[in-house]
């Protein structure tokens, strides 16, 4: 029996520890990025999954796996940036980054149960490379969206896509590491 909740948490704390980390190191020097910038960010590492997947080669030492942790970090800088849209601090602290990445998360949680729910789970059932596939999708719907100024017809906004780009991202680590 699987507890999506657990797993689930297991890999965002992961991704938090890692974010914390590298806070300590960089500070919150990628809140100069624009969301487009941090958008390509995305798109370079949900493209060399892909590529990984697809020729097995890994030439730099790195797997699959931290490329998916760093999809979940920068969704959250993504979503944290749309927050402070208007707050031009590039320097953020520590304790008041660590709350942001949790409402953020919070957030993102809270869609997961109610798309697990009406979905069954379905994406136990889904292979990682579609996931791959789902997540590069949605960088270009969000790209295109960027390229629109963020004026869309009948879409969700941008928001919506770094939202389920995190969750397909963790889906692919539970699949990886924990199942």
């Amino acid at each position: 029996m699987h507890n999506t909740e657990s797993e689930y948490r297991q890999v965002i704390q992961r991704c938090k520890d890692l974010f914390l980390k590298k806070n300590k190191d960089y500070g919150t020097a990628w809140r100069i990025l624009r969301l487009p910038s941090i958008t390509d960010q995305i798109y370079i590492k949900a493209q060399r999954i892909r590529t990984l997947q697809e020729t097995g080669v890994s030439r730099v030492g790195e797997g699959i796996e931290p490329e998916f942790v760093g999809i979940i970090n920068y969704c959250v800088m993504a979503l944290i940036q749309l927050r402070l849209f208007d707050d031009k601090r590039t320097d953020i602290p520590t304790t008041e980054l660590e709350t942001l990445y949790d409402h953020e998360i919070g957030q993102v949680i809270d869609l997961l149960f109610a798309k697990n729910h009406d979905y069954g789970e379905a994406w136990r059932d889904m292979r990682v490379s579609s996931m791959t596939d789902i997540i590069l999708m949605k960088l270009l719907r969000t790209k295109q969206i960027e390229d629109n100024q963020g004026n869309t017809l009948v879409s969700e906004g941008v928001d919506a896509n770094y939202m389920d780009m995190i969750n397909y991202a963790v889906f692919c680590l539970i699949k990886l590491t924990i199942e």
